[in-house]
């Protein structure tokens, strides 16, 4: 009997061996983007206020989401020809190279490695949202679980480990930034060389990914012409515009690129820096993390479908238009410790709305487009990559007012579109139901 029962287990073993790896590959995918985006993001929030000469900080991130979202366009075919894990790991590199350029800060050092972080940047997250969602399809499969139960959990996990890059980079940077004379900022080099070091092992966790599918590494057939691969990336993308669920969708996944690049860009130059000075800009984006990545487990684990997901992205859309209500009407408290903590808490607010976005657009589109799930998540970095471009060309030339403004419009006008497409498509499901 013993050894009947043990045959049973090796022989019905590969549904929990599939199960953990699932769970091992979800929890490498969140800590190598933790290592790998807890430098970047404190080298980026840093690039305005050190890089100043020219403006190099600011063009060179401008002319990173430029190339980020050119390439993007074609994220899908590289990915789909490199498979998600090589496609992963070699998007790991492109910012492994932006910060070591931040060593020697110059037009000729930076500007190229912007331009290839476009790039790379576009592989990682083609590749993040294309590996998570069929990790998630295949654990729902092996043990006959809601898919979208599953999906938005393990959304909910890898966004709130993501989210965790802003508390931990940002308090490295507070730790080890000193404000030295004449107003310049010492300690640089041995912050962007520990933020190399981080990046570096990241990107080697990525090596230790499974591969998802047979196809995985493989090229295309030796038959496909360059030729064809552009006319069936083109057709895809024709295919995918003419879909009315992208058309939609397109405003929502614009806005999220726009809410991140205001709270990059407008929040921290003038509401933080202004009352709490440069190494305040640390502080306050960590507070923004903590409540990014609490939210984000949270929304996770309440998707369950199109249902819950509605009702979630409208909560988040509600948080953040009472924000931009109280910044249009001008609305502040005095100086002291309640101005600070009402500055902060603008940033916490802030930090929900985009952990609701972060979790529940990788949700949706991993529910709808599954038959393309590269070329959906291509569509979320375009948009989201040209409205983060958009904001930072444009924010010296704009007033802050003028900016909360376009904010607000921008969010009524997708969450319209999102409201009326998740009601169209619950009709078509209950249809079908019934």
């Amino acid at each position: 009997m013993a050894m009947e029962e043990e045959t049973a287990l090796v022989v019905g073993s590969s549904s929990p061996t599939h199960t953990l790896n699932h769970k091992r590959d979800i929890h490498i995918l969140s800590w190598a983007f933790l290592l790998i985006f807890l430098a970047y993001g404190a080298v980026q929030n840093l690039e305005s206020t050190i890089n100043t000469e020219g403006d190099l900080g600011t063009i060179s991130l401008g002319i990173l989401y430029v190339s980020f979202a050119v390439f993007s366009v074609v994220a899908s075919l590289v990915v789909r020809n490199l498979g998600t894990k090589n496609a992963l790991i070699l998007g790991s590199t492109g910012y492994w190279l932006f910060i070591a350029a931040n060593l020697v800060p110059t037009w000729y050092t930076m500007v190229p490695a912007s331009l290839f972080l476009g790039f790379a940047s576009s592989l990682i997250w083609v590749g993040q949202g294309t590996y998570l969602t069929s990790t998630a399809r295949s654990h729902a499969n092996d043990y006959e679980l809601h898919e979208g139960a599953v999906i938005g959990k393990f959304n909910g996990e890898f966004w709130g480990m993501f989210a965790c890059h802003q508390l931990v980079g940002n308090l490295i940077t507070l730790a080890l930034l000193r404000d030295g004379k004449g107003g310049k900022t010492t300690g640089t080099t041995f912050l962007f060389v520990m933020f190399l070091c981080s990046s570096t092992i990241g990107s080697i966790l990525m090596c230790f990914l499974s591969k998802r599918n047979d196809k995985e590494g493989e090229l295309q057939d030796s038959s496909a012409t360059f030729f064809s691969a552009v006319v069936s990336l083109l057709k895809t993308i024709l295919a995918l515009l003419l879909d009315i669920r992208i058309l939609l969708v397109i405003p929502l996944l614009a806005y999220s690129g726009l809410q991140q690049a205001f709270v990059w860009a407008e929040y921290t130059k003038y509401l933080i820096k202004p009352t709490l000075g440069e190494r305040g800009v640390g502080g306050a984006m960590a507070v923004y993390g903590v409540f990014d990545a609490i939210c984000s487990v949270a929304a996770g684990r309440l998707t369950s479908g199109l249902s819950s997901i509605t009702l979630i992205v409208s909560l988040g859309a509600f948080i953040q238009a009472i924000v931009l209500c109280l910044l249009l009407l001008n609305y502040s408290i005095s100086g002291g410790l309640l101005g600070t903590l009402y500055l902060l808490l603008i940033g916490g607010m802030w930090g929900i709305g985009d952990g609701v976005l972060n979790t529940q657009l990788s949700a949706f589109l991993g529910i709808l487009f599954k038959h393309d799930l590269e070329g959906a998540f291509a569509q979320l970095k375009l948009w989201q990559s040209i409205s983060i471009a958009v904001v930072y060309f444009l924010s010296s030339y704009i007033s802050f007012q003028t900016m909360v403004v376009i904010m607000l419009a921008a969010l009524c006008i997708s969450v319209a579109g999102f409201l009326f497409l998740t009601l169209q498509m619950e009709k078509v499901f209950s249809q079908r139901a019934s």
